[in-house]
């Protein structure tokens, strides 16, 4: 049975280098996200048809091996963490031309976006694919690219994450009486 689900219009934001982003869930299932803004290059994450889909991620897998991602048209590499108890592990690291990018949860409603280590901004995403990008002044002005790559990241896979001990406090409190 196909899903004839109206997708919604494209969220937008207004980012304060780069005016308006647009993001877009695209697809049957969803599996399709795209980013772009005229004044950014357009970032496409793709999740392959075969892979299993987890709800609560937006693009649907945190998989690398059914992710692939583009910019402007050109293959980059992505590869997100699994996802488990620590902050850390929801991670999502991308390549590109050289580039290392990394978006890492930092608090609970934010995660650090860093190229090649140095750390250009926080995003925020609760997954109805609006973002909102805090960028570090001392970091000077974020490329295209860099907005282009946050947005993505922070739409696809949601930002932000509970530090462990707090992780372990709700697991224990569910499991008592």
């Amino acid at each position: 049975m196909t899903d004839t689900t109206p997708l919604p219009l494209p969220a937008s934001t207004e980012d304060d280098h780069y005016g308006e982003i647009s993001v877009e869930l695209l697809g049957e299932q969803r599996e399709k996200l795209v980013v772009s803004g005229e004044r950014i290059p357009t970032i496409t994450i793709v999740r392959a048809p075969e892979a299993e889909v987890d709800d609560h991620i937006v693009i649907g897998t945190r998989d690398p091996r059914h992710l692939t991602i583009t910019v402007d048209g050109e293959a980059a590499t992505i590869k997100p963490g699994k996802g488990k108890l620590r902050r850390q592990t929801y991670r999502v690291d991308v390549r590109h031309a050289g580039i290392h990018y990394r978006l890492v949860p930092n608090s609970i409603p934010f995660s650090r976006l860093t190229r090649d280590g140095k750390h250009l901004g926080d995003f925020s995403s609760d997954g109805d694919r609006r973002v909102i990008a805090e960028w570090q002044e001392d970091a000077g002005t974020p490329e295209p690219l860099d907005a282009a790559i946050g947005y993505a990241l922070s739409a696809a896979f949601g930002t932000g994450g509970q530090p462990m001990w707090m992780m372990a406090v709700d697991a224990i409190s569910a499991a008592l009486p």
